[in-house]
């Protein structure tokens, strides 16, 4: 009996797809987006429009501005897959993304990540507002050709500028509510842009070999571990320096400046646990630099939802 004939390696990969249950497909499309990514955008668009609105923002434009929102981070995410389909492959964390498995073609997914950014930027137009749809529009566009393309593979600094597209939600936020920007988003903008370099930096100690691997200079790849400790906790005081900024800016209440303290104390204190290690000669993952990247999550989610509670009760 014949061989069957073998397939290039693009045809392969679309036969793979073609073949996968609708459900796994649909799952499949769902992982491109990066939904908890997402979840973490949505963590600060939210609590901004309550404290532009000083109180509880208007629901409908509220649920746009978080559908659409989605939209416009996956669509950044999908295409982000769509470059970085080769170094996924090589990196532990990422090797299970839809791509580096073949379960849907590179082609598909740039077409979903534009279709993706289309429809969220028509979205913002048409049912919020066209500052908020421009601020999106220009998030999706600096993540994919400032960060992607231009600063991921190049410098160690790839995640300090190119964080910027992650701090775009705040900004979103406040425009869908008040059709402009003022000096408060601009200083929460800071807080988020100060926030994301310790925040990646410690993920990436964890996983120093996987982006060395796929040649991704991120900073852990190129420093020493103290290097990247000292900067990450350099970029800490900062933010917890421009979130106490807010408290006069935007007239906070007292409540949000102890809430603040209390949370950057806190934050703080796991920093320099961080740096006491490895001044002791501590070394890889007996830093525990893990326990920093977690707690950097539940320092903004808590900050940010202090900024949402605190009009509500003054």
């Amino acid at each position: 009996m014949p061989a069957a004939p073998l397939l290039p390696p693009a045809e392969a990969e679309r036969a793979q797809a073609r073949r996968r249950p609708l459900g796994a497909l649909l799952r499949a499309y769902v992982a491109l987006t990066k939904p908890r990514v997402i979840e973490l955008l949505l963590i600060t668009t939210l609590p901004v429009m309550f404290l532009a609105a000083r109180g509880v923002p208007p629901i409908g434009i509220a649920l746009a501005t978080l559908v659409f929102g989605t939209l416009s981070a996956g669509a950044a995410n999908a295409i982000n897959c769509y470059i970085d389909r080769d170094i996924d492959a090589k990196m532990r964390r990422t090797r299970r993304r839809p791509l580096a498995r073949a379960e849907v073609t590179p082609t598909e997914a740039l077409v979903f990540g534009i279709v993706l950014a289309a429809a969220s930027t028509a979205g913002f137009w048409l049912t919020v507002n066209a500052l908020a749809a421009l601020l999106s529009l220009a998030a999706i566009l600096f993540y994919i050709f400032v960060y992607s393309l231009l600063l991921k593979r190049r410098t160690s600094q790839n995640v300090v500028w190119g964080g910027i597209a992650g701090c775009m939600p705040v900004l979103i936020g406040w425009a869908a509510v008040t059709g402009g920007l003022d000096w408060t988003p601009f200083v929460l903008f800071g807080v988020v842009f100060l926030w994301t370099p310790p925040h990646t930096w410690t993920l990436a100690m964890r996983y120093r070999e996987d982006y060395a691997v796929a040649k991704v200079p991120m900073l852990p790849v190129v420093a020493t571990e103290r290097r990247v400790i000292v900067e990450s906790l350099i970029y800490t005081w900062a933010t917890v320096a421009c979130s106490l900024v807010l408290w006069p800016v935007a007239g906070m209440s007292p409540v949000y400046g102890a809430l603040a303290v209390v949370l950057g104390a806190v934050f703080l204190l796991e920093g320099h646990r961080l740096l006491r290690a490895a001044m002791a000669g501590v070394t890889g993952v007996h830093l525990r630099p893990m326990r920093f990247f977690h707690l950097s999550n539940v320092y903004l989610a808590l900050l940010f939802t202090a900024v949402a509670l605190d009009p509500l009760f003054t």
